[in-house]
């Protein structure tokens, strides 16, 4: 173990919430809050000028949201600790968050002190969810399991519940359309879905949409 402080970036859309969090931790001496900012696009870019150990990362943000931040900081920062920090309690959303490659879970209303227990768990290499998490995640008696969906899919899912076509979604993820083609199709066959409205209409039901201003 060192004596250099825990370098943690805060990515949250609400500067209220992210100047409660950083002087939650800048109480700590063994953290060192090195920024916060306010969505996804731009927690890629201090994240890669900054090197943060920990991100403590909000899901739903305007413009590019925190599982699309995630998978891109970790597609080019793979030893990068990230924390989900979320209102959402749903298995989805944590499921989600967890096949994207964050490494723990913490709801926003936790006691402040397991903001700091999150952190220092994830630092040693230990997968964090808080107790609500953990209670979400498990299976409830006779509930039939289902195929989960990927991380690049559970991406896909959400911009095409969003209304873009195959080619936007391509765009958007820098994939050709054929993958996007693919990945849809085998959506569809794990959700049991035969239209983009059932795709939409899961999404809506399981939370995926939760934040981002899409309704029907």
């Amino acid at each position: 173990m060192t004596d250099t402080p825990v370098r943690v970036l805060i990515v949250d859309d609400h500067p209220m919430v992210a100047e409660g969090i950083q002087a939650i931790l800048e109480s700590y001496d063994d953290i060192q809050v090195i920024g916060t900012v306010g969505d996804g696009r731009e927690a890629v870019g201090r994240a890669l000028a900054l090197l943060p150990d920990v991100i403590l990362m909000d899901l739903n943000m305007p413009g590019l949201g925190g599982l699309g931040a995630t998978e891109i900081i970790l597609e080019q920062m793979p030893d990068t600790r990230i924390l989900i920090l979320s209102m959402h309690d749903s298995p989805e959303y944590i499921s989600t968050a967890l096949s994207h490659g964050a490494m723990g879970y913490v709801l926003k209303d936790v006691p402040t002190e397991e903001i700091k227990q999150a952190v220092d768990a994830v630092m040693r290499g230990e997968r964090y969810l808080c107790t609500g998490a953990k209670g979400s995640l498990e299976p409830k008696e006779g509930e039939e399991a289902r195929e989960a969906l990927t991380g690049r899919e559970q991406t896909i899912l959400l911009q095409l519940a969003q209304g873009k076509s195959n080619k936007e979604v391509a765009i958007a993820l820098d994939i050709s359309v054929r993958t996007v083609e693919t990945h849809r199709k085998n959506i569809k066959r794990k959700l049991g879905i035969s239209s983009t409205a059932g795709l939409t209409r899961y999404a809506l039901e399981h939370g995926v949409l939760q934040g981002t201003g899409v309704g029907l």
